[in-house]
């Protein structure tokens, strides 16, 4: 079925505006993919923040042209999916992940920061832990040398042991 002008016109603006949020484009080809699994993609999608669409290649050519994603305006041919995702790697994990458990999503690219990503460069952009792994693993090396140094001071203070004497619980301070 053909949309008329008007509805053109919405879908672009309204690609436009997921375009102008978002930070991640990735593209896949989804030919050949049973209705049900493309529902369970479209929820995955959702619960990660990334927008999936499937839209008219020349409708998302003008949605995207003057944005950062327009480096990858000649990778837009055939039936793809388009993912957005204001999360850097969120876009990328959902397609790549689904692509791993079902061959027929093909990835062909995407883009990030106005550079096009072929398909190698979208897996590795999926392979990008998130953002809370990437903080609990700069905490934990920040905490490293003050426990190593804790530690051995520890050690120090068992091994000469008899200078040092035992804390006093809550219950002894208040019985003396």
């Amino acid at each position: 079925m053909s949309l008329n002008r008007s509805e053109k016109e919405a879908v672009i603006s309204d690609v436009t505006g997921l375009a102008a949020k978002a930070q991640t484009l990735v593209m896949a080809e989804y030919r050949g993919i049973k209705v049900a699994d493309m529902t369970k993609l479209r929820t995955v999608a959702r619960s990660n923040g990334v927008s999936l669409s499937v839209l008219k290649n020349t409708l998302a050519r003008r949605a995207v042209a003057g944005s950062g994603f327009e480096v990858v305006s000649d990778m837009m041919t055939g039936p793809l999916i388009y993912g957005f995702s204001v999360d850097a790697v969120a876009a990328a994990r959902v397609v790549a992940d689904f692509a791993k458990t079902n061959d027929k999503l093909v990835i062909r690219g995407g883009a990030y920061g106005g550079k096009a990503l072929d398909v190698n460069g979208v897996k590795q952009l999926a392979s990008i832990p998130s953002k809370e792994v990437l903080l609990a693993q700069l905490l934990g090396l920040m905490q490293s040398p003050i426990s190593r140094t804790a530690r051995v001071l520890a050690a120090i203070a068992e091994k000469k042991g008899a200078g040092v004497p035992e804390a006093e619980t809550p219950a002894e301070a208040v019985a003396a």
